[in-house]
């Protein structure tokens, strides 16, 4: 009767979360992915309890791993990987791991030594957790990478993107 179309339901349906965070189901169901997320998660939670706190020196140490993961996460479940030769993405992501466990360690020990207040204590405990997460990923990309050069990568190949989507745990004994 008029020019109104009816609603096409038949298309595919995202939720507003899958719209706003382009992150593949396959690799957020991965090891690599389920890590990324918890780092994303746990330096963000670090960040906002050392902004209410009065350790408030330390907030910039979480920020920057927390951009640095979310840009990773959004690399890896998009494939920008592999499409931006630019960067050796699994010795930048080691690099970053190695960094973050140390930084999260140290100043976890002195919000939870030094400062008194709930909010430093709690930054301190997600710091920890943030540690054990951080430095779990850096132990499986470490593995990855020294499997690759056990197999002799130096033939030009690119190792493996740290198991994005394989679930299998890798044993370098």
């Amino acid at each position: 009767m008029g020019d109104i179309e009816a609603p096409d339901t038949t298309g595919p349906s995202q939720s507003v979360l899958q719209t706003i965070l382009p992150i593949a189901k396959e690799f957020a169901s991965s090891r690599k992915g389920q890590l990324l997320i918890a780092e994303v998660a746990l330096s963000l939670i670090t960040f906002i309890c050392f902004v209410a706190s009065t350790a408030a020196a330390f907030v910039t140490a979480p920020l920057i791993e927390f951009l640095a993961a979310l840009f990773l996460l959004f690399a890896y479940s998009t494939k920008f990987n592999e499409r931006f030769k630019g960067f050796h993405f699994p010795l930048m992501d080691f690099l970053r791991c190695v960094s973050a466990s140390i930084i999260f360690f140290i100043i976890s020990i002195i919000s939870v030594s030094k400062f008194t207040d709930g909010a430093s204590k709690a930054a301190g405990v997600f710091g920890f957790i943030a540690t054990i997460v951080f430095a779990l990923d850096f132990y499986f990309i470490f593995n990855d990478l020294a499997n690759f050069l056990k197999q002799g990568g130096d033939s030009g190949d690119d190792p493996p993107r740290t198991s994005e989507y394989n679930d299998s745990d890798s044993d370098s004994d």
